[in-house]
């Protein structure tokens, strides 16, 4: 039922989305860059045979259907080129994350990580350094 719901939600908005597996492929599509095989996204992100060929291969024509990558067949291999960069996708997944479970408040989020006690001293301290950059690229706009 959930499942049906966050289909008739994504179709409603347009929002293109990575399952679990997917953004594991596509983690290995970014990090070897340029336009692997399913052969080299295989050896990369599962080099200890975790997956199969042709699973992977499965996630890949997926992710062409969806959208995520462009497939060109030279001789008989396919290589794959992303559409989109990893910071668009984490873009588009976080700005999902915000509106479903936020009600669209960006703030409402770091309000609920800075409350959650899963923030250490490091992370705060570099939250603090973040925000005060912001805070200066805005003043000079």
């Amino acid at each position: 039922m959930q499942q049906e719901e966050e289909r008739v939600n994504n179709k409603k908005t347009n929002v293109r989305r990575l399952t679990e597996a997917e953004w594991e492929v596509m983690e290995a599509i970014w990090a070897l860059g340029g336009a692997p095989s399913v052969r080299d996204v295989l050896e990369y992100a599962y080099p200890g045979g975790e997956k199969a060929y042709t699973t992977v291969q499965t996630i890949m024509n997926n992710l062409v259907a969806k959208g995520f990558l462009k497939q060109k067949k030279v001789g008989l291999v396919n290589f794959y080129r992303p559409t989109l960069s990893r910071d668009k996708a984490i873009r588009q997944e976080t700005s999902h994350l915000v509106t479903k479970v936020f009600r669209g408040s960006f703030g409402a989020l770091a309000h609920f990580l800075i409350n959650s006690d899963s923030l250490n001293a490091q992370e705060i301290a570099t939250i603090r350094q973040l925000i005060a950059e912001k805070e200066r690229e805005l003043e000079r706009q």
